[in-house]
């Protein structure tokens, strides 16, 4: 009987699931939200629990769906929410706290501590990151700082850390297997991206016990098994890499040069470097991707804190739209948004700005302004953004982008892709399958088991749905660019 791909798209609003037939298509696709959790002003948390039970309804519901039993799925892909930090008890796989989520600022102050100490080029040259709350090192640092106890058992060995891949994998193993791969330890702060180790000075400075950490193993690879008693069957778990990573490779981005941006609740910006490491300049972050046959490689990329939810927020927090598909409609009503800025800074800014104390902002308002002009404004926030990104990307490697490949739920709309094609002055791709990330880690799964038997394989079956042009003059071009460089300015910090 004809085997299938079952991949896991864990992300920060919901829980997808897709089921992947050898041509590459997914015969069914299964997602449900969940809730987020704002304890404080700038902190942001998941019930790990909540995650672990939405991921296994949709998976039950994707079998269902596509009226398989487990025994017909040959692997399990994961792909996930990056940063987001999850301890839990190794005996009873019970969460000590709630996951803290990238998008959470509660460990600022640690990250600024350690950069008064002169530390941030210690961990810029082993990490390819920067002292930034969004990474996994400092929220985990707090916890084990704040909550009472909570280092000792670190240090006894009773407890666990894992980004949110490490998480699924415990459940979905009934708690035999503790790993991340390579693409989720390059995120934490802790792990040096090029002897490939969890960094020995680096978690002394951070004071984590290396007990906590998970084994670190390749993005396409058998790492265990499930429990059938959790999911039917024991199925190889063989492909897991953070959802930007995932996209990359879901995109085909498997060349140097090759450059994919992902519009979900944040927006990332992935250029593939290759094996050789880079200087990646001040504004972006070096990391760890995969090349075509699923190993290390090493990628540039630039990090939107807030895209999507800045729609979500148009739809929950003020109240001006009923649902996301509205948007395209409402910005087209009117021809330019008169000058207004919506700045959606509600995490701080990230690449290439890197404040966390900047926070959001409505600019330009005048009485002619209406709903409209602050949706068109709002989904023209989230190019703008990714423009700060290409420009870094730019200065960094010198090169000029010469296209675009794009996924993810906000690439639907098409005045944004538009939009976005116009700023750039370049070609933007919309991939047939926006959940990118998704078939990514389908598409990881798949090469370690031989279900595909070659990136080359793989990158055949990306196919294009639609491309955007260029539609402006440069000089109307450089006239928006300042004006958002304006309101930018007009949000940021002065600590």
């Amino acid at each position: 009987m004809e085997q299938y791909i079952l991949s896991i798209d864990q992300g920060t609003t919901g829980s997808r699931v897709l089921i992947v037939n050898p041509a590459g298509h997914p015969v069914a696709n299964a997602y449900s939200e969940f809730p987020q959790i704002y304890p404080r002003p700038g902190w942001v948390e998941h019930d790990p629990e909540v995650i672990w039970q939405t991921t296994l309804q949709v998976m039950r519901q994707a079998l269902i769906s596509a009226d398989l039993a487990p025994d017909r799925i040959a692997a399990v892909g994961i792909t996930n929410q990056r940063e987001t930090t999850v301890v839990w008890e190794r005996r009873t796989l019970r969460p000590v706290h709630n996951a803290i989520v990238w998008q959470c600022r509660r460990s600022a102050d640690i990250c600024e501590k350690l950069k008064a100490q002169g530390l941030e080029g210690m961990f810029r040259e082993r990490t390819g990151l920067l002292l930034d709350a969004y990474f996994s090192g400092t929220k985990l640092k707090w916890l084990l700082d704040e909550i009472p106890g909570l280092r000792a058992r670190a240090e006894f060995g009773e407890l666990a850390f894992g980004t949110v891949d490490s998480w699924l994998i415990a459940r979905l193993t009934g708690g035999r297997v503790h790993v991340t791969d390579y693409t989720n330890a390059s995120r934490t702060l802790m792990f040096n991206i090029h002897d490939r180790i969890w960094d020995p000075d680096l978690l002394d400075l951070l004071d984590i016990p290396a007990a906590l950490l998970p084994e670190v193993v390749p993005s396409a690879g058998a790492a265990g098994r499930t429990d059938p008693a959790v999911v039917g069957a024991a199925i190889p778990i063989a492909g897991i890499a953070g959802d930007q990573q995932a996209a990359l490779f879901g995109q085909a981005c498997f060349e140097a040069g090759q450059t994919k941006n992902t519009y979900g609740t944040g927006c990332f910006l992935l250029f593939n470097v290759g094996r050789e490491r880079i200087d990646p300049g001040p504004g972006l972050l070096l990391t760890l991707a995969c090349d075509a046959g699923g190993r290390p490689c090493y990628a540039l990329e630039g990090s939107v804190f807030i895209a999507g939810a800045v729609v979500q927020w148009l739809r929950d927090g003020l109240g001006l739209i009923r649902s996301a598909a509205e948007t395209q409609a409402l910005a087209e009503s009117v021809a330019d948004t008169q000058g207004v800025h919506v700045v959606p800074a509600f995490a701080g800014l990230g690449a290439p700005h890197w404040d966390m104390y900047a926070r959001g902002g409505i600019l330009g308002l005048t009485r002619g302004t209406n709903r409209a002009h602050i949706v068109r404004a709002a989904l023209e926030s989230i190019a703008f953004q990714t423009q700060d990104l290409t420009e870094a990307l730019q200065t960094a490697t010198g090169l000029k982008l010469a296209e675009l490949r794009v996924d993810g739920g906000a690439c639907r709309n098409d005045f944004l892709m538009q939009f976005q094609s116009d700023l750039l002055g370049c070609p933007v791709d919309r991939s047939r399958y926006l959940e990118s990330t998704g078939m990514g880690a389908a598409f990881l799964a798949g090469l370690a088991v031989g279900f595909w038997k070659s990136g080359a394989d793989v990158a055949a079956l990306r196919t294009s749905e639609k491309t955007f042009t260029p539609k402006i003059e440069p000089e109307r071009r450089r006239l928006l660019q300042r004006g958002w460089a304006e309101a930018v300015e007009r949000v940021k910090s002065r600590r």
